[in-house]
């Protein structure tokens, strides 16, 4: 297994954590939050998927393979189900996950990704780690939100 075939396993197994975690939420625990200031359960799970969206977009155009400004689908679209959410993030996650699979080892060193506006000039590697890193943090964000509402958590420590 190579350095890319491992980023790649690491943002499957991230998102299978989280759809595990996701698909657990109760319909009614869906608008929850801890607080007036903090993401609703389902206002975090867009959150994730819409920046997954967005950080790759980051990426090509970083990399000059695109250089048109992509309209971001999730704006306009209202959260309705975890599943629906799942299955119209679907083709812009194989996208992004063609997009890793693309990439040559010299590509996470050599390329950077300068993200100046809003602090740091990161190596294309670390770059795609911290974007699963991102995932990672709000999964225990929801673990946390579920332990406060007495809400059963599923196991995601398989």
């Amino acid at each position: 297994m190579n350095t890319i075939d491992l980023i790649v396993l690491h943002f499957e197994e991230v998102r299978r954590r989280s759809i595990k975690l996701w698909t657990a939420i109760p319909e009614e625990k869906m608008d929850w939050r801890p607080d007036s200031e903090a993401m609703s359960c389902k206002e975090m799970i867009r959150h994730v998927l819409e920046a997954e969206f967005l950080y790759h977009h980051i990426l090509l155009k970083q990399m000059n393979e695109s250089s048109e400004e992509s309209k971001n689908p999730y704006e306009s679209k209202t959260f309705t189900t975890v599943t629906e959410e799942l299955e119209f993030a679907k083709p812009y996650r194989a996208e992004f996950l063609t997009f890793i699979k693309s990439l040559n080892e010299t590509d996470l060193t050599n390329i950077k990704i300068d993200r100046s506006d809003v602090g740091y000039i990161r190596e294309l590697g670390d770059m795609l780690l911290r974007i699963a890193y991102h995932e990672s943090v709000h999964t225990g964000q929801l673990l946390d939100y579920l332990r406060t509402a007495e809400v059963d958590r599923p196991l995601i420590w398989d």
